[in-house]
């Protein structure tokens, strides 16, 4: 399994109702099932990923995420998981009420725009960067928000979402003393567990 899935599905207890947006090829979900007795639905626009998820037995829905959650009804899941792709969606406030309106909790990754790397690159180039981490060109990148660990942790703030855990990771998915310190310079990916203001700890506890 992916390393970043591997990390997510520590946060997520066995036998709990799951909504992966962005599934992919359902590697996650399949996991999920066979280990932790986890049900729940997929959510995929691809259909090379949906043709996928199918022979795994996923149940996947074909659904841009742009159009929002609302076929699903308020706390139908305890965890709604979303893996790169809060920055390439049109409205990432607008989807992250939906997750929390229809799961207790979330699990979110994204990539660090603030990173030293594309410091680095912007300051000396002048140029948006590209790199392995983030291999697109400005004009053809699916990115459309450029988000940094404090743009997110400010956009919880404002939406009074609180944020249970965070881990800032490296492209391999280490999570070093370094990142720990200084998570938005050093940090090329970031880890999420989130949930709404109206939880008590113990609704919340993995």
């Amino acid at each position: 399994m992916r390393a970043d899935l591997d990390i997510i599905q520590d946060w997520i207890p066995a036998g709990s109702r799951v909504l992966d947006l962005g599934c992919g090829d359902g590697e996650l979900l399949a996991w999920l099932r066979e280990h932790k007795q986890v049900s729940g639905y997929g959510l995929e626009i691809d259909s090379d990923n949906i043709a996928q998820c199918l022979l795994k037995g996923i149940n996947v829905i074909e659904q841009d995420l742009d159009k929002g959650l609302g076929n699903f009804a308020s706390n139908s899941f305890d965890v709604v998981v979303m893996t790169q792709a809060l920055q390439a969606v049109q409205y990432p406030d607008k989807l992250l009420e939906e997750m929390l309106r229809v799961g207790r909790q979330c699990i979110i990754t994204f990539p660090n725009f603030g990173h030293w790397r594309c410091r680095w690159d912007l300051a000396r180039k002048g140029q948006m960067p590209v790199s392995e981490f983030l291999p697109y060109t400005w004009y053809n990148t699916p990115n459309i928000h450029f988000c940094t660990f404090l743009d997110f942790e400010e956009l919880c703030h404002q939406m009074q979402v609180r944020v249970l855990d965070r881990l800032a990771v490296d492209r391999l998915h280490r999570h070093t003393l370094a990142s720990r310190l200084w998570p938005n310079l050093l940090g090329e990916i970031g880890i999420y567990r989130v949930s709404g203001p109206s939880l008590t700890d113990s609704q919340i506890a993995v």
